[in-house]
């Protein structure tokens, strides 16, 4: 599997290295419901793969199940930043606003694990 690059239209503002894997995530903002899928997360966002991009700035309601876990996450993020059409791939990358502290744990002993193979 080859690692995604993504590159945000503003700098690049990333505390922690995103790992890959492949996680349906279903979320909203006030008008619309998705489900897209996200291939790059760490413990402070993910960047869901998509052509309908929402400008930076939207909050969105997301809920997603990770690898191994039977509960699913359920918080709040802010687009940060979006990849248009044209770029490889499409999308927005969000930021968590309210992960609790629980689910930002689970995330990290994840994405620790898958990169240490």
């Amino acid at each position: 599997m080859s690692k995604v690059s993504v590159q945000p239209v503003v700098e690049e503002r990333r505390r922690s290295e995103r790992t890959e894997f492949l996680v349906r995530v279903d979320y909203s903002t006030i008008e619309e419901l998705f489900s897209e899928f996200t291939r790059d997360m760490n413990e402070g966002g993910l960047f869901i793969e998509t052509e309908r991009v929402h400008p930076p700035g939207t909050i969105v309601s997301m809920q997603f199940n990770l690898p191994g876990s039977d509960k699913p996450i359920q918080t709040k993020g802010t687009v940060v930043h979006t990849t248009g059409s044209g770029e490889s791939p499409p999308g927005m990358g969000i930021e968590f606003d309210d992960l609790t502290p629980e689910a930002r744990r689970h995330i990290d002993e994840l994405v620790r694990a898958l990169r240490a193979g």
